[in-house]
């Protein structure tokens, strides 16, 4: 699996994972179906991917410095 492909599946269950928490939060909250839909794309919107591509980055060495 390349980089780029491992970030992107990060975010990609980092979306699935936000959307259903929030869906069955506001399910349990007394939202209709669409109501609790709405909340589960305002999750993915909102969430901030910074931390996960920053996870799934891999570590690089620092880089060398000239002698």
């Amino acid at each position: 699996m390349t980089d780029a492909e491992r970030i992107a599946e990060a975010v990609r269950a980092a979306c699935v994972e936000a959307a259903l928490d929030a869906f069955e939060d506001a399910s349990m909250s007394g939202l209709c179906c669409t109501g609790a839909w709405e909340c589960a794309v305002g999750a993915v919107r909102t969430l901030d991917l910074g931390p996960v591509v920053a996870e799934a980055e891999p570590e690089r060495p620092p880089p060398r410095r000239p002698s």
